[in-house]
């Protein structure tokens, strides 16, 4: 048996075309390094794969030490919302296009899993937010993210107003098509592609984006972490919140979005030698014009 885990679970990107060998591989792999091996429920009904039990999040959280994700960044963001709760680690094989935090190579695995099973790794935490919509004194609705909260219009072509409170200060009345909070982790997402700078995941704090401000002086701000980001949709046609993947339509004028730091962290692991910059360096391609 091997010194570090004991019981992986598998994640994969279902949709993925293909992705049933790459899962069945990873699996007895992982079987060979002396694991059981549990698959996501969603994963197995949908790649067909019966050869392997398959469990909700939930009972993977309850019974596995370690959970191997197979896809893209998007695939990572929802199981690790799901098993923060139980302080499950993860480890994410890259089938994606960006790969932020799904950063081995699906060429790689074999060489990046082995050590990692048996303890040697790199380990990190980063933070998520969360959520609430709160309507007329009641919470409608609550969700974490990894990434960011977004507050945005709808299919029209109207911008949105919100009034923007962090803790009992008010900041700004914004118009614009919405407004980002972002995690450090999120700060390479859609807050990048808005202007927004890039945190390192050990800096303590949040990423607060505007989207396409009508007013030019509305910048990015990034926010200690401690805070609490309260939005209020002032106006605005079919408002809609996005908590990741995660989405509540149709907000109404008065509804607050409220944003604060969760009590929940999730923990990945990489092969030892990892860093964070040589990320950034591969994925922006910051080593174009080098010599």
């Amino acid at each position: 048996m091997p010194s570090g885990f004991r019981h992986a679970a598998i994640v994969g990107k279902y949709q993925a075309r293909g992705i049933r060998p790459v899962l069945e591989d990873v699996a007895h792999f992982l079987v060979g390094l002396g694991l059981e091996v549990s698959f996501e429920r969603e994963t197995a009904l949908n790649t067909g794969v019966t050869d392997f039990e398959a469990l909700d999040p939930q009972a993977l959280g309850q019974r596995c030490d370690i959970a191997v994700v197979v896809g893209g960044d998007g695939t990572m963001l929802g199981i690790a919302r799901e098993l923060s709760r139980w302080d499950i680690p993860l480890v994410g094989i890259n089938q994606g296009r960006l790969g932020f935090i799904t950063d081995i190579p699906d060429g790689q695995y074999k060489e990046a899993l082995a050590p990692i099973i048996t303890g040697d790794y790199e380990e990190e935490q980063r933070a998520m937010l969360e959520g609430e919509v709160w309507r007329d004194g009641q919470c409608i609705f609550s969700a974490l993210s990894l990434n960011d909260v977004v507050v945005s219009r709808g299919a029209s072509a109207s911008m949105v107003e919100l009034r923007v409170d962090v803790d009992d200060d008010f900041v700004a009345n914004l118009r614009a098509d919405g407004l980002i909070v972002a995690t450090p982790t999120g700060s390479t997402a859609y807050a990048l592609s808005a202007g927004g700078p890039i945190l390192h995941p050990g800096i303590s704090g949040w990423v607060m984006v505007p989207i396409a401000s009508h007013m030019l002086s509305n910048r990015p701000i990034v926010l200690p972490d401690q805070a609490e980001v309260r939005i209020r949709i002032v106006g605005g046609k079919d408002v809609s919140a996005n908590f990741d993947m995660q989405n509540l339509a149709s907000l109404l004028h008065g509804d607050q979005v409220h944003v604060r730091r969760s009590a929940f962290k999730v923990r990945f692991l990489h092969p030892r030698g990892w860093s964070y910059y040589a990320t950034l360096r591969r994925k922006l391609r910051w080593y174009e014009g080098v010599v």
